[in-house]
């Protein structure tokens, strides 16, 4: 111990540990992360310096600079120059993750899924594929070479989406999530960092964490990412590019402005950034505005997934790649896929060429308005952002409560809705709101109670 006494010096986190277990920097981040996991330190908690800890420790500055890394990899700490060290609001993100199984007892307003009630064109569609005298092929690998005309049909989805390419662009993959993953795995090495919205995708937040990616979060302004603040961060944040939702933004439900996907699809030439372009939610506008990456076709990864527009279970996704990303993306997604599945490629391929596809997303977009509407009726009195072809809404909340509060709340009453904590990136402040899905209940009967529950609790809180 030094000179110095630190007895009643104020220190948001004296560690305790035994010098004796080596290495010492991992006995102390492994202290850090316990204590961060057990609630001793609190989202937001900002670290003693890391000079300070050496001194109070008597240890190196390394040490202590090497258990921060360590953490800040997991993505239990955020870093920002001139600000400090603190514990990111998402450190507990991976409490958040999807259960097996819905309890019984809630009402699923929490998971994006499109209505149930329109899939009677796959259905058919696969009926008549199961009936050819070949039917067998379905079932077996793939090969390259016959994938050529369902390439034709992902040009065909993702210019219906707002973006024109062409079939020596196209990959294909076993959905959007694991796109991100491949593009991600073959774009950036450990530590190296990418900018996201404050709240985010969490899909991309645990796949982020899993290659050790570390994810910044770039200020927005309505909602929107502001390209000032990506310019900035692509000058002092050491990023390697951004990952977007410009179309019905998971999970705030917005929409980037077309002046803003030219900006910065400039600033991401002007820096020579890459850009993933996840057009989950493009299909969902009557008339699609042009995607990020018609304005930057040679920096944007742009992932048409068809899973929220046409059927969760058809998990596959084209994926746009520029030339210079093209052969470390397609090793990757060989290397996560082995392949895609023959019979799922098919399906998709002669819904979408057959127009088949146009039925199964009108349908689903008359059942969403219909099921807006009803939330319109009951929500009326609050900030529920969204529009009527959304499959979910954003819903920001009176008083003081917290939306990890209120989810807790609501699920106590029955209904399970989406806090901003479980979206929240680094040591940006999580929204008062969550997002309540539209969608997921399986009858219309069904939304109508979960809202009841969820206006009767905002009432108490007003």
């Amino acid at each position: 111990m030094p000179i110095n006494s630190f007895e009643n010096y104020p220190m948001s986190w004296k560690p305790s540990i035994d010098k004796t277990k080596k290495p010492i920097y991992q006995a102390i981040a492994g202290q850090l992360e316990q204590d961060i996991l057990n609630g001793v330190l609190l989202p937001g908690t900002k670290l003693p310096p890391q000079r300070e800890l050496a001194d109070y420790l008597d240890l190196n500055l390394s040490t202590i600079s090497k258990a921060f890394k360590v953490c800040e990899l997991k993505g239990l700490l955020s870093a920002s120059v001139g600000s400090g060290t603190f514990v990111s609001y998402d450190a507990l993100s991976n409490a958040y993750l999807l259960e097996d199984t819905k309890p019984k007892h809630l009402i699923e307003m929490g998971a994006t899924l499109p209505d149930n009630a329109s899939y009677e064109p796959l259905l058919l569609q696969l009926k008549n594929m199961l009936q050819e005298t070949d039917y067998e092929k379905w079932f077996g690998y793939g090969r390259a070479g016959e994938s050529l005309w369902q390439k034709d049909a992902a040009i065909k989805l993702i210019r219906r989406g707002g973006f024109e390419t062409t079939v020596d662009h196209i990959l294909f993959a076993n959905g959007g999530q694991n796109a991100i993953a491949a593009t991600l795995a073959s774009l950036c090495k450990p530590g190296d960092r990418i900018g996201v919205d404050h709240h985010t995708y969490p899909g991309l937040k645990t796949v982020a964490a899993m290659l050790s990616v570390q994810i910044v979060p770039i200020k927005s302004e309505n909602y929107e990412m502001s390209p000032t603040a990506f310019e900035y961060a692509c000058k002092n944040d050491n990023i390697k590019g951004i990952y977007l939702i410009p179309d019905y933004h998971n999970p705030t439900a917005c929409c980037m402005s077309v002046e803003n996907r030219k900006e910065i699809a400039a600033i991401a030439k002007k820096y020579n950034q890459f850009i993933i372009e996840d057009a989950t939610y493009h299909l969902h506008n009557k008339k699609p505005l042009p995607a990020v990456a018609s304005f930057a076709p040679e920096q944007v990864i742009y992932i048409a997934s068809l899973s929220k527009s046409i059927a969760p279970g058809l998990r596959l996704a084209y994926v746009a790649v520029p030339s210079q990303f093209k052969e470390p993306i397609s090793k990757a997604l060989y290397n996560l896929n082995i392949s895609v599945s023959s019979l799922l490629a098919e399906l998709a391929a002669r819904t979408i060429v057959s127009n088949q596809f146009e039925v199964l997303i009108e349908g689903h977009r008359e059942q969403t308005i219909r099921r807006n509407q009803v939330v319109n009726r009951y929500l009326a009195d609050y900030t529920c952002l969204g529009t009527e072809t959304g499959i979910f809404r954003w819903l920001l909340l009176p008083g003081k409560i917290t939306g990890a509060e209120f989810e807790m709340l609501a699920a106590q009453q029955g209904v399970q809705v989406y806090a901003a904590e479980r979206f929240v990136v680094g040591n940006s402040c999580p929204e008062r709101a969550v997002r309540v899905s539209v969608c997921a209940t399986e009858t219309l009967e069904e939304l109508e109670r979960g809202l009841i529950i969820l206006k009767r609790l905002l009432n108490d809180l007003t």
